[in-house]
């Protein structure tokens, strides 16, 4: 995950972007959309640009309207991807900010969210955050997922899945290309009661779905399917 493609259309992130509000939860600052007295939850999780981007939190707010609890994690740190600083390309980078790390900060998250009464939790990953999501699958600690545009996320990682999930793809992307993406498709197809869902976006690239011009009507177009994707997939198994 070293090339350009990860780091294309860097959004201009604002801290007090969205309809929601910034706290804490499990010492973790976070964007919160929705109603605290929802049962459902759902994580939503960054790509290497972090959780103050417009476009992200505009989902927040989007999926929050259709009934869920949606919490967004900092889970970089206050240090998101600069691709603008060169003493730290994205490599250097990621040696410090690696997805281990995040699923290990959502941990605390994930039982904060429990303690306050909330009962399912849902998982939506972005690249970099697909891939915390797998992990956090793994751990046992979700009860669906979806990944969007997912970076670092191997074979074996979907072999290990055992809950719904739906995995949404980019015809160009070098980090799951469709080649990988369809071997994900045919490994979850032979999971007898595990339901899953496969697309690839034919024409667009890795990061369409929150990294879109918003003045392009075609990208926002393309994104806004990718999203309605993922809440119909929400809506028949995070309930």
């Amino acid at each position: 995950m070293s090339g350009p493609q990860c780091c294309s259309n860097p959004p201009s992130l604002n801290p007090s972007g969205g309809g929601g509000h910034v706290n804490k939860v499990g010492g973790v600052d976070s964007y919160f959309s929705g109603s605290s007295h929802s049962k459902l939850a759902l994580l939503m999780l960054s790509d290497v640009f972090g959780y103050e981007a417009p476009n992200l939190r505009k989902l927040a707010d989007k999926v929050a309207a259709a009934g869920y609890y949606v919490v967004v994690p900092d889970l970089l740190d206050g240090e998101p991807f600069n691709y603008q600083n060169s003493n730290r390309p994205l490599p250097v980078w990621l040696k410090d900010r690696g997805p281990d790390k995040g699923s290990e900060a959502t941990k605390p998250i994930i039982e904060a969210l429990k303690s306050k009464g909330v009962s399912v939790i849902a998982a939506v990953g972005f690249c970099w955050g697909a891939k915390v999501v797998v992990e956090l699958v793994k751990s046992k600690l979700i009860q669906t997922a979806v990944l969007m545009h997912p970076s670092f996320v191997s074979l074996d990682d979907i072999k290990a899945v055992d809950i719904p999930i739906a995995i949404l793809g980019a015809e160009i992307d070098q980090y799951s290309p469709p080649e990988l993406v369809k071997q994900f498709e045919q490994v979850l197809a032979a999971k007898a009661g595990v339901a899953s869902f496969v697309k690839i976006f034919p024409k667009i690239s890795h990061g369409w779905a929150v990294r879109y011009n918003a003045e392009d009507a075609e990208a926002v177009k393309v994104a806004e399917e990718a999203h309605r994707d993922m809440l119909d997939w929400l809506a028949k198994h995070h309930k």
